[in-house]
């Protein structure tokens, strides 16, 4: 069983820059699943709806690339602050319940 609890993690030594890593990872893994389905929508949609675009391919490669670009920024950003806090914790103070 894998620990994710970066409190556990850290009473039993894990470094700081491991929880940071594991807190990353977990919200890019998630964002990266909602990117992938979000394309895949999108690109069905777009054929769909290709008589009302106007000026604008179904599959325009600037939209393609640019929204999961930004929403990876938007990610990051996002966990970074619980990350730290993460990171920061005091794992005796943590586990007694303080």
């Amino acid at each position: 069983m894998e620990l994710r609890n970066p409190a556990f993690r850290l009473a039993l030594g894990a470094e700081r820059g491991s929880i940071l890593r594991l807190v990353l990872r977990q919200g890019l893994l998630l964002a990266a699943i909602g990117i992938a389905l979000g394309l895949t929508g999108a690109a069905g949609v777009a054929r769909l709806l290709r008589s009302w675009l106007y000026g604008v391919d179904a599959l325009d490669p600037l939209t393609f690339a640019a929204v999961p670009a930004v929403l990876v920024v938007v990610t990051l950003t996002a966990c970074v602050i619980p990350a730290r806090r993460a990171a920061g914790l005091d794992p005796v103070a943590t586990l007694r319940g303080r």
